[in-house]
């Protein structure tokens, strides 16, 4: 089996989990509430924007103008693609996307951002592609699965979020395992092992983000909010 194969098949139980998770099975049922699906946009809102800052250091690792072009490319579809499927949750909740920006991070998301960043300023190329791989990877899966199960019409609640979903990340997540597998090869075997065990943190925090998200998760403690609180929302 190639690397990402053998990632693949050992993080297939979180896989699994993921594709049962409550929220998962919402989208599929059509039947999620409006605060779970505004608690999700905003979340992921603010997980993109980290995201596309990480590819940018990714680029700065880079030695090929194919390399570049990839990440330069993913940046391009964050920016004017991967809109639509927030677009489609806002519609359901019956809210503005524009009105979900800007505000601050539960503490799921915080630890997956925080989890990236810190691998995309300390590893290597390498290291960044494993880190990245499962945000892809999983949704895609997601999408492949609701399309087939659920097959659905027009009139489903989350069509376009599925069909996006189902269809769209299959040359990203290929194009990064090549890119992946190809590292691997030449990496040295404690390299391998730093790869492995941030795909699989990548992985559970994955799951972790649709439980925040399920579950409206904010921090413990509610303080008292001041116009120039951190916690407080951006403008």
């Amino acid at each position: 089996m190639s690397f990402t194969q053998t990632l693949r098949q050992r993080a297939d139980e979180v896989f699994e989990a993921i594709f049962e998770h409550p929220f998962v099975r919402g989208i599929a049922d059509g039947n999620l509430q409006k605060e779970q699906l505004i608690h999700y946009v905003k979340q992921d809102y603010e997980y993109l924007n980290a995201y596309m800052r990480i590819y940018g250091i990714a680029i700065s690792k880079c030695e090929s103008r194919g390399d570049i072009a990839l990440f330069n490319e993913q940046i391009s579809f964050i920016l004017n693609s991967e809109i639509h499927p927030h677009q489609n949750f806002c519609a359901v909740a019956g809210v503005r996307f524009e009105d979900l920006q800007g505000f601050p991070l539960a503490p799921s998301a915080h630890h997956y951002i925080r989890h990236m960043l810190t691998v995309a300023h300390e590893g290597s190329l390498g290291e960044i592609l494993a880190v990245l791989l499962p945000c892809p990877w999983t949704y895609l899966e997601i999408g492949r699965k609701l399309l087939a199960e659920v097959r659905p019409a027009p009139e489903h609640p989350f069509h376009d979020w599925i069909q996006f979903y189902g269809g769209r990340l299959t040359d990203v997540t290929q194009r990064f395992r090549d890119v992946l597998d190809q590292w691997a090869e030449t990496a040295a075997e404690a390299e391998r092992r730093r790869m492995e065990e941030h795909f699989m943190q990548s992985c559970q925090l994955e799951y972790l983000f649709w439980d925040m998200a399920y579950k409206l998760e904010e921090w413990p403690v509610q303080t008292g909010r001041r116009s120039d609180d951190p916690l407080s929302r951006a403008n």
